[in-house]
């Protein structure tokens, strides 16, 4: 059966454009739109829509699963491309997520490190308790930021306040999977819930690559999905602890 939150999870006609100058542009991905060039449901041909340019001009530097909606930064010059990939392998492109999980994690906040394998084959990462070739090692923050009870249709769980300290493949789904907390709507890792995946990049913060100033913007979940109504549910809304819904401070 047809979910009520499957349509939030189709792609819009072009993507919200948060901030652009001749060197980057933001711009929130929806969930189901790939992060680099995959024609027409690619994010570079979504900005160039939307700015009335050539999908060839806008270069990812970074990327999110095709599931996972939320703010991301694409270079718009050579100069832009080499200073934010810079700050990608310094780990200085810093990421905030949103996470509706199964279930309580039992703490108010915490660390979580992790050795992860990942099987390109198979395109799913583990969880290992060795280190070995191709394990990599894994880490985040993570507050709780409210519980929620979404009914008979889904599980109960928890929202996360998620800060990466470590950029690893499916990172952040296997973590909480591997504990026993798969992302409600993510079926790869666990969950049985009929609704689209429950992550959302809620913020980046990075050098800009000309003036070095820190530069920090975000934006909420789409009124509609899944993980809005829950965070509707936790009663949180976009005040001191979620920024509002807009572009944050410009460099």
């Amino acid at each position: 059966m047809e979910s009520e939150f499957s349509k939030a999870a189709g792609m819009p006609p072009a993507a919200l454009i948060l901030f652009k100058d001749r060197d980057l542009c933001v711009a929130v991905k929806p969930a189901g739109a790939t992060s680099e060039d995959d024609g027409d449901q690619g994010m570079p041909a979504l900005i160039a829509r939307a700015l009335s340019t050539k999908a060839g001009e806008v270069r990812p530097v970074h990327r999110l699963d095709r599931e996972t909606g939320g703010v991301m930064v694409y270079a718009l010059s050579a100069f832009g491309a080499s200073g934010l990939s810079k700050s990608v392998r310094e780990g200085r492109l810093e990421k905030r997520y949103l996470a509706a999980v199964t279930g309580s994690v039992g703490t108010e906040e915490g660390l979580w490190r992790d050795l992860l394998y990942h099987d390109p084959a198979r395109n799913r990462s583990y969880a290992v308790k060795r280190m070995r070739r191709g394990v990599r090692e894994a880490a985040l923050r993570f507050r709780t930021a409210g519980a929620f009870d979404a009914g008979d249709r889904w599980p109960a769980g928890e929202i996360l306040d998620i800060r990466l300290m470590t950029g690893r493949t499916h990172q952040i789904r296997v973590q909480c999977a591997s504990r026993g907390h798969p992302l409600i709507g993510d079926r790869r890792y666990g969950s049985s819930a009929s609704v689209p995946m429950a992550l959302w990049c809620l913020e980046i913060s990075f050098p800009h690559p000309r003036s070095g100033r820190m530069a920090t913007f975000s934006c909420l979940p789409g009124e509609g999905t899944f993980l809005a109504m829950m965070l509707d549910k936790t009663g949180i809304k976009p005040d001191g602890s979620f920024p509002a819904p807009t572009g944050g401070g410009a460099p």
